[in-house]
C-alpha cells in the first residue's frame, strides 16, 4: 500500500474537565474514569483552574500544590491527564481562552467539555458562551438536586448517566482542619501528600 492509500488516522477526541481540583478528589476520578472509558473519548484532561471568575473570593491552595496533587492522583492511569496549560494563561481564566490555547498548541485534537448540569445552565453567562455552546460538544453529567436546563438551548449537549459521588473538596479541607480522616475521599497518595505537608490545617 502506497503511503497515499494509507488510512487517516482519526482525530482523538479529548475530554475536557474543568475545576481547581482544591483537592482532587475520588469524585473527580470517577467522573473522569466514565467519561474515559465509557464514552467516545480516548482521553479525559483534567484542567487545574487557577482562579474562577465566579469564585474570586474562593481560597485556594497554590496552583503549583494542587496540579502536583491532581499528578499523583492520576499518575499510572493512562487515560487521565493533568492538563497545566490554563495556569500559564492570563487571569481570571476564561474556557474559550483555554480551549482557543489548546487547539493552538493541539491542532489534530477534537475537544469535548465536560460539565455538570448546574453549570451547563449558567453557560449562557460565560465569556463566548455562543462559541462554546456551537463549536464544541458538551457532555453533561447530572448533579443531585439540581434541575437540568432546557436542553434544546444546547443542541450539542448531551445528557451522560455518570456515576456520582456526594463529595467535595470543601468537606474535605474542613476534614483536614478538625483532623477527620480522608481515607477513600481522596487516593492514597493524595492523602499522604496533604498530610505530610500540612495543606489545609488553617482555617481560611
Amino acid at each position: 500500500m502506497s503511503s497515499e492509500e494509507q488510512p487517516v488516522a482519526a482525530s482523538p477526541r479529548i475530554g475536557l474537565l474543568f475545576g481547581s481540583f482544591n483537592p482532587v478528589h475520588t469524585g473527580h476520578l470517577i467522573l473522569a474514569e466514565y467519561f474515559a472509558t465509557r464514552t467516545d473519548l480516548a482521553a479525559v484532561w483534567l484542567v487545574v483552574s487557577p482562579q474562577s471568575p465566579f469564585k474570586v473570593d474562593d481560597p485556594l491552595l497554590p496552583d503549583t500544590e494542587r496540579l502536583a496533587l491532581l499528578r499523583l492522583a492520576v499518575a499510572g492511569n493512562p487515560r487521565l491527564r493533568a492538563e497545566d496549560l490554563e495556569l500559564t494563561l492570563p487571569r481570571p481564566s476564561y474556557t474559550i481562552s483555554t480551549l482557543d490555547a489548546l487547539r493552538q498548541r493541539y491542532p489534530t485534537h477534537e475537544f469535548v467539555l465536560l460539565m455538570g448540569g448546574d453549570n451547563l445552565a449558567g453557560l449562557p453567562r460565560w465569556r463566548a458562551a455562543d462559541r462554546l455552546t456551537t463549536e464544541l460538544d458538551l457532555y453533561v453529567y447530572p448533579r443531585p438536586g439540581a434541575p437540568l436546563p432546557d436542553l434544546t438551548a444546547f443542541p450539542r449537549a448531551q445528557v451522560m448517566a455518570a456515576p456520582l459521588l456526594d463529595i467535595s473538596a470543601t468537606f474535605i479541607r474542613a476534614s483536614v482542619r478538625r483532623g477527620q480522616s480522608i481515607r477513600y475521599l481522596v487516593p492514597a497518595a493524595v492523602e499522604q501528600e496533604i498530610l505530610t505537608r500540612g495543606y489545609y490545617r488553617q482555617t481560611p
